[in-house]
């Protein structure tokens, strides 16, 4: 699984509390930090593209 993100991508956090070892603030805005995503992780990698309230996480 890969995961990555929209230009709409924004800054609330939600991904990061679901799923931190995928996602982590940085700066100004939210950031994958793993592109491939390992089994283990894709549940809730998954459960945070779902529940991100602009839709701009995208599995592939």
């Amino acid at each position: 699984m890969k995961v990555r993100t929209e230009d709409s991508y924004t800054a609330c956090g939600l991904c990061v509390d679901t799923c931190p070892e995928v996602f982590q603030m940085g700066d100004e805005i939210a950031e994958v930090i793993i592109d491939n995503v390992p089994p283990e992780l894709e549940e809730t990698t998954q459960q945070a593209a779902d529940e991100c309230p602009v839709e701009a996480i995208v599995i592939e």
